[in-house]
């Protein structure tokens, strides 16, 4: 038979305590209760909860406190115990530590463990119902677990040698966080409130000598402050805009485009008047015009997707608006096809060769009469030397924006957080390599 104290100290998982008393009791809503009162062994009482050193007492009174426990079986634990306060001579007074809690915390650690991996698989609303906390509590809770795993984050900036840099938004009204990737490992090894030169510096500064020295290449937009920190910081460092921010350029460019041809177009077809009744004659040549002028301001405006496609990828029904406009829109069609230059000769491997054709690429733009187009040749000269570098070293930046999106859906999962602290240790806990530990697992 196994005691009463020894069956306890097995379910809580904490063996450097006494069984004092256990009681199991019903409460008004008929909800079961089981109350576990503990004694810490002598040599784990008066501890430090930060230094964890053995110390005197600060005054003579004790408190009794609760900790909540996983439960069993659907029965609520409470570990109750009596506390004191004590003096460390480093750290000051503070509420004595426990060893089956974290120092200022009012649960168990398998069952902060277990909130804070429920946490990274379901929303917060779903995790405070089940493990019947609220929801701010959730919050808190994953700070401490990742504070608890990781407590050095200046560990993760370790032998770094190619990084991503990028800013998303984690809330309306232009609130953003600002990310470094470790290309080598897919992990976020930096992340912090708000974007810019400032919040940069703040990376490169935690940065040692050694480190900064050990990093060769940074990915990232051709934001100028990522560039001007580089050039400062990283002097031998290479410079790399990523491809898929050049293209995005082009597309915002091509789009611009293709809504001034939609509002031509469509001007065309109002000064037609509205769509007659009835059945038109067989020569109505004017009824004809209106309706293919209607007919191509919808297919202009419906041509998003078939512009942005490879050709490839194009559907027939994408291809047969690619012909009207070759056939209808010199200009549209124009923009089109310097997109689409543009897109394959970043795919290009031999540097010398993209050179010379972003070279020619530029000279069309250039020339090409189309003031987006030609707005945006001068954009791409101001990166002409880290686009080459993107194209000879065969970098992308498509880590990190994977690791955007995996931002996005935690927060959007989590419905948003209050406390910007709590966010970012979510963040440093799901987009690396850190295992959150399960009770009674290996």
């Amino acid at each position: 038979m196994v005691s009463t104290s020894t069956l306890c100290k097995n379910l809580l998982n904490v063996k450097n305590i006494m069984i004092e008393d256990v009681k199991l009791w019903t409460d008004k809503d008929a909800v079961r209760h089981l109350t576990i009162n503990v004694k810490p062994y002598k040599k784990d009482q008066n501890r430090c909860p930060i230094c964890g050193a053995k110390c005197p007492g600060y005054d003579t009174g004790r408190i009794s406190r609760s900790w909540r426990a996983l439960d069993f079986g659907g029965v609520i634990v409470q570990i109750v115990a009596d506390t004191s306060r004590i003096e460390c001579p480093h750290h000051g007074v503070h509420v004595a530590s426990v060893p089956w809690a974290y120092p200022g915390s009012r649960f168990t650690k398998e069952f902060e463990t277990s909130t804070a991996w429920l946490a990274t698989q379901l929303n917060k609303s779903a995790v405070a119902k089940y493990m019947r906390i609220s929801w701010d509590t959730v919050g808190k809770i994953i700070s401490r677990v990742r504070e608890d795993i990781e407590p050095n984050l200046k560990s993760r900036l370790d032998g770094l040698k190619e990084i991503g840099i990028d800013e998303t938004s984690y809330r309306k009204g232009h609130k953003y966080i600002t990310v470094v990737v470790n290309h080598a490992t897919n992990t976020v090894v930096w992340a912090h409130k708000g974007h810019g030169k400032a919040i940069l510096t703040l990376f490169m500064e935690e940065l040692t000598k050694e480190q900064r020295e050990s990093i060769r290449v940074v990915t990232g937009d051709g934001a100028k402050w990522i560039t001007s920190c580089v050039e400062k910081y990283l002097p031998n460092c290479i410079r790399c805009v990523d491809a898929f921010h050049v293209v995005e350029w082009a597309m915002k460019a091509l789009d611009n485009v293709r809504r001034q041809s939609w509002h031509e177009a469509k001007s065309v077809a109002e000064s037609y008047g509205k769509r007659r009744k009835g059945h038109p004659k067989a020569a109505d040549e004017e009824y004809a015009a209106a309706s293919a002028a209607r007919q191509r301001s919808q297919d202009i405006k419906g041509s998003a997707y078939a512009l942005g496609k490879a050709p490839e990828n194009l559907t027939t029904t994408q291809e047969a608006k690619l012909e009207m406009i070759q056939l209808s829109d010199n200009r549209l069609y124009r923009a089109y096809k310097l997109k689409e230059m543009l897109r394959l000769l970043l795919k290009m491997t031999n540097v010398d060769t993209a050179e010379g054709e972003l070279t020619r690429w530029v000279k069309w733009a250039r020339h090409c009469r189309i003031p987006e187009f030609v707005e945006l040749q001068r954009k791409i000269m101001r990166h002409k030397d880290h686009i080459l570098n993107t194209i000879q070293l065969q970098v992308s930046n498509a880590r990190i924006e994977s690791t955007n999106n995996k931002i996005k859906l935690i927060i959007r999962r989590s419905f948003g957080f209050r406390n910007i602290q709590n966010m970012l240790d979510m963040v440093l806990l799901v987009c690396s390599n850190l295992n959150i530990p399960l009770p009674n697992r290996p």
